[in-house]
């Protein structure tokens, strides 16, 4: 996350946002945000939204994900919105939103599973 320059904006139970200034080296060679970097935002507010749902001691990796590209990425900031649909004991079921400006770019499902502490 602070590798590319994403800051979470909003924790809550279940839903998380993140947000990127977009900048020259998060573009493709065509000046649009690159698919990488919108799938990663797309994990990661995910991933986040599920740990907010599992004990303190648990973690959560992504088992899945699934992209669709529905814009170009061109604009000055990228806000990421991730939520859980279902939480279960294994397995969560999360979506997220990309957002370029004000246009969605991107919507994702992801599938995270959770992580118990080794003993």
């Amino acid at each position: 996350m602070h590798l590319v320059g994403a800051d979470l904006t909003t924790i809550e139970p279940g839903r998380v946002e993140a947000e990127l200034a977009l900048e020259q080296k998060h573009q493709q060679h065509r000046g649009f945000a690159h698919g990488g970097l919108v799938a990663t935002m797309a994990d990661l507010v995910a991933g986040f939204a599920a740990v907010t749902l599992v004990p303190d001691n648990y973690g959560v990796v992504t088992a899945d994900l699934r992209v669709s590209y529905l814009h170009p990425g061109v604009g000055e900031k990228l806000r990421a919105v991730g939520w859980v649909l279902k939480a279960g004991r294994r397995l969560h079921f999360c979506e997220a939103e990309v957002w370029c400006d004000d246009k969605m770019i991107a919507k994702a499902s992801a599938t995270m599973a959770v992580v118990e502490p080794v003993q």
